[in-house]
Order: structure tokens, then C-alpha cells, then sequence
């Protein structure tokens, strides 16, 4: 639903209109009106998932010449290149809003917005490609097919070919460690150092508990997001329990349990000390991947500057 401006119109009945759109599950479109705190709270998530799709590019292509074979490059390049592909679509998403993509990527570079803690964690072995397949993008697929129905329209709709890529390359790491564990023993002991490594970061994707997450309950009044970060967690921790039987892997969580009043996997204590001090920019490998970032942009400025100045000598011809 649109406000008309012909006429005067307050903010009340602009504040109506947006809450009557909201209720009855439309979306919301970069013309129509919008509190400035929907307009804030969408830049500063579409922001950080952009910074977390192309930060998250570098620990799987740390891979792309140490894969095994042709095959195995191929896929993995095709995946990081998707990655590119899913921060390009955020990041239009955002100017749509209004924001400015060099101004998001410097306050990144900066510490002025944040990524998925995920993304501060090394790959150490080639099984751990695998495993970001199978515990990183499914993670993620459960964060966002419930963004194809987000209330601001194109974020909602960027997530529709995002999600569709994401569920390849879960299946693509699935298979990558099916095949690890029908080899030799080494190998299968490589894929189960990586679980042992990746689980726990996996299950703090989700963010902060629900009593600690103090943006969750704004985001969820709004449409912006549909659960609760507590409520994606479990359905992941579901979703993964079955596979990991049949993987052949043991997750590394003793009190890990099914519940059969509830119908869900009991999970043990996460580290919330831990998940606070990487986002806080003290991981695994936090100076690294804002160092390549940086390099990226100054090292190839020359890019944009050239690629600017011919889309503006075109236009004037074309005018």
C-alpha cells in the first residue's frame, strides 16, 4: 500500500498505512513511506549479511587450488562464485534503501558493521569445505527461507534465488563428505575433526539467545524476520542430527538427546563468551579476513574509478 502525496498527508496516517501493509502481509516497496527505524533495522541486516555472503568467499577459496581434482576445483569455484553473486543482490537491496555500497563496505573495513561470526574460523583441512557445505549453508538456508516472505519486497525477493543456490551447495558439501567417508580411514578422521571444529560456530550463526537478542522482537513486529533466533537454532539442530547418523559422524555435544515429549533434539550449553568475543573482532582469523577485504577495495579502486567515469561519459551520450 502506497501513501498518495497530492495532498498533505501526517505521519499518523503514513504510520497507518505502513502498519496496515505490514498486517495484512504485503510488502513494503522503496517508494512507499517507512518508519526511519524499519528503514535502519533492514540496512543494518541487509548490510551484515552482504559483508558475511562476500567475506564468506575467502575460507572456502583459501581451497580453490589445493582441491583434489578438476571436478572438485569447478564446484568449489562455482560456489564462491555465487557467493559473489549473493552480496551483489544485498547490497543492491540496500540502495534501494537509500544506502551507499563503497560507505557500507568501508564501515565494514572499519568495524563500524558487523558479519557472521562463521566467517572468522579457519579451514584447516579440505574436509572442512565440506563441512561449511553441509553445517554453514544449512544453517544458513534455515536464516533465510523465511526471508522469501521478509515484508520489504526486495529483499524478500533476492532471497528467492539465494536460498535456491544455498540448498545446492549444501547438498554439493553433503556429497563432498559422503564421499571422504566411503574412503579411508584418514579421511573419515579428517571429516570428524572438522564436525569436532565447525559444530559449535554453526549453532551461534543463529545469534544470540532470544532473552539477549535486543533487535530480534522490533524485526520480528515488522516482518522483517519470521522466528526467533532460538527457534531457527532448533530446527537446525533437527534438521542435522538425522544427517549426521547417516554420514557415519558424531557430533561433539554429550548431552545431545531426543526429547519425545517435545518432538527436538536437547542440546547442550553454548559458548556465548566465545560468540561475543569473535564478533567483537578477536577470532580465529578476524584481522585476516578484514585485511584481504581492505586489500580488495584499495587495490582495486582503479576499477570502480574507470568503470564510473565510462558509465558517466556513456550517459552524457546517450542524454
Amino acid at each position: 500500500m502506497t501513501a498518495t502525496l497530492d495532498r498533505p498527508v501526517d505521519e499518523d496516517e503514513l504510520q497507518a498505512q505502513f502498519d496496515a501493509t505490514i498486517a495484512a502481509e504485503h510488502r513494503i516497496e522503496p517508494r512507499d513511506w517507512m518508519p526511519e527505524g524499519y528503514r535502519k533495522t533492514l540496512i543494518r541486516q541487509i548490510a551484515q549479511h552482504a559483508h558475511s555472503e562476500i567475506i564468506g568467499m575467502q575460507p572456502e577459496g583459501d581451497w580453490l587450488l589445493a582441491a583434489p581434482s578438476l571436478r572438485r576445483k569447478a564446484i568449489l569455484l562455482a560456489k564462491v562464485q555465487d557467493e559473489a553473486g549473493h552480496g551483489m543482490y544485498l547490497y543492491s537491496a540496500a540502495e534501494t534503501l537509500g544506502a551507499d555500497r563503497a560507505d557500507l563496505t568501508d564501515k565494514l573495513i572499519e568495524g563500524k558493521q558487523k558479519y557472521s561470526s562463521i566467517f572468522n574460523y579457519r579451514t584447516l583441512s579440505y574436509a572442512d569445505v565440506g563441512v561449511i557445505g553441509w553445517f554453514v549453508d544449512g544453517a544458513a538456508i534455515c536464516n533465510q527461507v523465511p526471508l522469501c516472505r521478509s515484508s520489504y519486497g526486495p529483499y524478500a525477493r533476492a532471497m528467492i534465488r539465494i536460498c535456491k543456490e544455498e540448498s545446492f551447495h549444501q547438498r554439493q558439501g553433503y556429497e563432498l563428505l559422503m564421499t571422504m567417508m566411503r574412503g579411508t580411514p584418514e579421511q573419515r578422521a579428517m571429516v570428524q575433526d572438522a564436525v569436532d571444529r565447525w559444530w559449535w560456530p554453526s549453532l551461534m550463526m543463529f545469534g544470540p539467545p532470544d532473552d539477549d537478542s535486543p533487535n530480534s522482537a522490533q524485526s520480528m513486529a515488522w516482518g522483517i524476520k519470521r522466528h526467533s533466533n532460538d527457534e531457527l537454532r532448533q530446527r537446525y539442530v533437527d534438521m542435522s542430527v538425522p544427517q549426521a547418523e547417516v554420514l557415519g559422524v558424531t557430533l561433539p555435544d554429550p548431552d545431545l538427546s531426543y526429547d519425545p515429549e517435545t518432538g527436538h533434539y536437547r542440546f547442550g550449553q553454548i559458548d556465548w563468551d566465545e560468540f561475543k568475543r569473535v564478533v567483537g573482532g578477536d577470532g580465529p582469523a578476524n584481522k585476516e579476513r578484514i585485511a584481504r577485504r581492505r586489500a580488495a577495495r584499495d587495490d582495486n579502486a582503479w576499477v570502480t574509478e574507470a568503470a564510473t567515469a565510462y558509465a558517466a561519459k556513456h550517459s552524457g551520450v546517450a542524454a
